[in-house]
Formats: C-alpha cells, structure tokens, sequence
C-alpha cells in the first residue's frame, strides 16, 4: 500500500533504525544538512512526492521524489527500506505516475535490493563514488588565469561542456542562486571549467573538466584552490568516481580527506508504461 506524506515526524524511529544500517542507510541523508534538504524540508512541499509503503499499516519505505513536469525528469532525494517489495511498489507507484519520465536514483552501492530492481528494469549505472570532505587550511596556490564565467566567455564554455547530465551548462549558467562557475585560461582561451555550488553549509564541486590537450598544467589545482578560497567560511565535499585515481589524488593532494559510509551510485532510467521491461 501507497500513502502520501506531509511530515515524516511520525516516522523518524523507522528512518533512523535504517539509517543506522550501512547497508541500506541512504548515503544522501547522512549530514544535518542533506537530512533536512532532501526530506524535512521537501515533505509536503509543491513539485516534490513524498509516500510511504506500508504493510498492515507499517511502514516498509519511505521515498522522496522531485518532480519537474516540463523536463518529464524525476529525481529520487530519499529512498530507505530494507525491503525488495517496498522497492518494486515504489518503482511500480512512479512509473504510473511519471509516465516516460528520466528518473535518477542515487543510493547505498550495497544496496543490492534496489540495484538489482533496476538492473530488471536496464536502468544506467554510473561507476561508484567515493565521498570526501575539505578538511585543512586552503592551499598556497597561484591562481592566475582563473576567471568567473563572463558573458564573453558564455559560449566557449558551452562548447566544452558536458552534455550527458542534467544540469547542462545552460541550466548551470542560468543557476547563479545555485551555482559558481570558474573557468580556466590559457591565452584568453577557456580550457577547463568548474561548476561548484555556493549555497550551501557544505558545498560541492558537481562538474570539473579540463581539456585533454591542458591536462597536467595545473589547471584543475587552480580552479579547485580558487573555489576552496571563495567558499569560506563554508566547508566543501567532493563525490569522485573510485576509479579515477588521477582525480582522488588530485583532492586529496588539496586536503581533501575520504568519508566512510557515504559512498554513492547513481542510475537513471525512463520509466515505462505498466512497468514493463525493456525488450531484449
């Protein structure tokens, strides 16, 4: 059974004995911060979806959706259970209710009930991340050649940027509630970029990319030393795929330190009529 929610306070005993459980706490709810972002203050909120699963009036799960109807994009902020039906009813619940919706899930990596709920469903899975934090004084760093995103710069930026992810360069430009661009220069020519936000208590690098034939000349140091610098007072998180072994160093070299128990995978999919699976 599916209920929707207004507050989670009648559910807080239920969401902190998973929370406690390295397998299936939910690596988004882990600091103060994320709590009270992707659950407290979304619950009851308009453009968010927040329901419990329940079997004889237990809950079984609790989920939190953000919901964008003219993007049909779906995004799972809270998904805590330690059951593989509670996972298919909300996968059944979404799919009939955002019809061809791109869904992404971020979650445990071992959470094998949802993962293997999404394999069924030939969802695409990004590599693991490993979680880490700023945790010393900012770097001596020259930070020549680093500029904030200008308008004369707008399109270069455009024309490196990813474009295999939501938050593209033109929702990261038109973001400046949410977002600190910097670009790297290389003779008044952009070669690298860094999409951070700003926003927040603990903030976080979300896109950082340097031009291959620029790699190895310090630009990715530099951006990252000039975003250590206009953050304070505030402190700053990283999520690094765990096989990118250039790019941890690189953090950790910063004084980036890694967190246990917050690792994260992410995996979208569109959702499909009566919850059918793909063809082979």
């Amino acid at each position: 059974m599916i209920q929707p929610i207004q507050n989670v306070a009648q559910y807080m005993d239920f969401i902190q004995s998973i929370q406690y459980d390295d397998r299936y706490c939910d690596p988004m709810l882990l600091t103060k911060e994320q709590f009270e972002r992707n659950l407290e203050q979304a619950v009851g909120r308009p453009g968010y979806d927040a329901f419990v699963t329940l079997n004889h009036g237990n809950p079984t799960g609790l989920f939190v959706f953000l919901a964008l109807p003219k993007e049909h994009y779906l995004e799972m902020l809270a998904g805590i259970s330690r059951l593989s039906a509670a996972y298919g009813e909300m996968l059944k619940y979404i799919a009939t209710r955002y019809l061809g919706y791109n869904a992404d899930f971020i979650f445990n990596p071992k959470n094998d009930l949802l993962r293997e709920q999404l394999v069924a469903l030939r969802a695409q899975f990004e590599p693991e991340q490993q979680k880490l934090i700023f945790s010393q004084h900012i770097p001596e760093i020259m930070i020549d050649g680093i500029e904030p995103l200008a308008s004369k710069y707008y399109h270069e930026y455009l024309a490196i940027h990813r474009v295999d992810t939501y938050w593209t360069g033109e929702k990261v430009a038109h973001a400046p509630d949410r977002f600190r661009v910097l670009l790297a220069l290389d003779e008044e020519k952009v070669v690298g970029y860094l999409d951070v936000t700003y926003h927040l208590n603990e903030n976080e690098p979300y896109d950082l990319f340097v031009l291959p034939e620029y790699l190895r000349k310090g630009h990715g140091r530099r951006l990252l030393a000039k975003a250590l610098q206009l953050n304070e007072p505030y402190t700053m998180h990283a999520r690094i795929d765990i096989d990118n072994l250039p790019a941890l160093r690189l953090f950790e070299s910063l004084g980036f330190r890694r967190v246990n128990r917050q690792n994260s995978i992410a995996a979208r999919c569109v959702l499909k009529s009566s919850f059918q699976k793909s063809p082979d």
